[in-house]
């Protein structure tokens, strides 16, 4: 097959994979030594800090820069000057130089280019959130099951010594006893992101069409184009799958140790509320997770502890973070440190780490090496299931009415997490003037999840469900993996 041909077939989407990851050129089981060429697909922030973490790795070459933004490709070109330069991530992957690619894209690209880059042949590394809806991350775990490429999600805090020793401590030695509830946070200022009467000028130097992908065109009424996508449901994911999904993780993997994919049932809220900007995901955000054994809430705000300040609201353990409590005391984790306390409140065991950047990268390298997938700390579907308590928090949010304290007592709350998280979340919006039963504020029906297939069955699924998949611009469908 010409490389003309290959190209069309591998853009016309028919078979690709199949043919592609038959065809791989790449076998590093074979040699530990080889070089291993890497692709970035985006050349923005966060792409820019894993460059230098992969330029750092022994063997890794950064070989290809890719990005619709003419300028970013170019500021990123000066520091890799011998690297190729792109602005089409298709042809990115359809260079046989390219082994592995970085996926730092806006959150609504990362499955679809995940996924490309897998039946091109290519293994990848993926930030996090993997998904921008629950149905599309399923597909990327297929597909890299179906073309048997390394696929690792970007929560590089699974990486850290750390956590291994958290969980020895938790439930190997029973430093606490048995865990009873669990409680994560993610408080953390951030500002309003503008509101204009006409829509935001794309600059000329972007590639708007490519930059979109798969998202919908629509006018953008917010002050700048990049970063701020996060706050916008057709591109991101809110803070709930910006920081969310690092400190669910943490859960999932310290308290749980992986062994819940998904909650039973999930119920909660939040709103947009102060700032009357252009963002649409919650600034305030409050949900309870009934996982069949240890309850779980998280709370999340992006607002001041009130007007005239400049901290962030209120709230027990750390700002980004979660706390267990236990039979015998409570355990606060962050990025980097953690903390036991028995009942008395006092310091008994402290944990030190370093958040898991430059051991995650190698990590992946050295899987793309042994060609053995279960050596990844982030496995695809890893990445998946915790990136899955994002997206369920954000259709409870986005499938919600508004808040009456009727509804919000439906919880059990044998341990006392829901109720004293809404106590505090009413007294922050207090704090600005809101009524937590004013129309800004929503609050979900309870909602019951059947996560063997990754759905809401039972009353209210209907409306919950309409979020799990959302709709593709032609061109840029997220194909269907069998």
């Amino acid at each position: 097959m010409t490389h003309l041909n290959r190209r069309r077939f591998l853009h016309s989407g028919l078979a690709a994979g199949a043919f592609l990851a038959a065809t791989s050129r790449h076998s590093f089981a074979a040699s530990a030594n080889s070089e291993i060429n890497v692709g970035f697909i985006s050349c923005g922030g966060r792409a820019r800090e894993l460059m230098g973490y992969f330029n750092k790795l022994n063997g890794v070459n950064i070989a290809g820069l890719c990005d619709p933004d003419e300028g970013r490709v170019a500021a990123a070109k000066k520091t890799y000057p011998a690297a190729k330069t792109f602005n089409d991530l298709r042809k990115l992957l359809d260079d046989d130089g390219i082994d592995a690619v970085v996926v730092a894209t806006c959150n609504h690209w990362h499955c679809l280019a995940a996924i490309w880059a897998m039946q091109a042949g290519k293994d990848v590394y993926v930030e996090k959130p993997l998904s921008h809806s629950q149905w599309e991350g399923r597909q990327t775990v297929a597909a890299a099951r179906k073309y048997k490429r390394m696929c690792q999600v970007g929560t590089q805090q699974r990486s850290d010594p750390m956590q291994a020793e958290i969980q020895k401590f938790l439930h190997e030695e029973q430093g606490l006893g048995a865990i009873v509830s669990a409680r994560v946070n993610r408080y953390g200022v951030r500002g309003s992101i503008g509101k204009t009467s006409t829509p935001l000028k794309i600059d000329s130097g972007l590639n708007y069409d490519l930059w979109l992908g798969p998202a919908q065109e629509r006018p953008i009424y917010r002050n700048k184009l990049q970063y701020d996508w996060h706050w916008d449901w057709n591109t991101g994911s809110g803070e709930m799958g910006n920081w969310g999904v690092h400190v669910l993780d943490d859960l999932r993997n310290n308290v749980f140790q992986d062994k819940v994919s998904l909650p039973k049932r999930i119920f909660g809220g939040g709103g947009r509320v102060v700032w009357g900007d252009a963002g649409e995901t919650p600034n305030v955000h409050f949900v309870y997770f009934d996982t069949g054994s240890i309850p779980v809430v998280i709370g999340l705000s992006n607002l001041t502890e009130g007007p005239g300040k400049n901290g962030a609201a209120k709230h027990p353990g750390p700002g980004s973070g979660y706390i267990a409590y236990c039979e015998g005391g409570r355990l606060e984790g962050q990025r980097g440190s953690a903390s036991a306390f028995d009942k008395d409140g006092r310091k008994i065991r402290s944990f030190k780490g370093g958040g898991g950047n430059g051991l995650h990268q190698q990590n992946f390298i050295d899987a793309v090496r042994s060609r053995d997938a279960s050596t990844l700390n982030t496995d695809v579907e890893v990445g998946h299931q915790s990136t899955g308590w994002c997206n369920l928090a954000n259709i409870a949010f986005r499938a919600g009415a508004t808040f009456n304290h009727a509804a919000a007592r439906q919880v059990n709350n044998e341990h006392g997490v829901w109720s004293g998280l809404l106590e505090e979340t009413k007294t922050h919006l207090g704090a600005h003037g809101i009524d937590i039963t004013s129309a800004a504020i929503k609050l979900s029906p309870m909602l019951h999840v059947d996560a063997g297939k990754e759905i809401f069955v039972g009353d209210h699924a209907d409306v919950a469900n309409e979020f799990l998949k959302r709709q593709y611009r032609k061109g840029y469908e997220v194909p269907e993996i069998v």
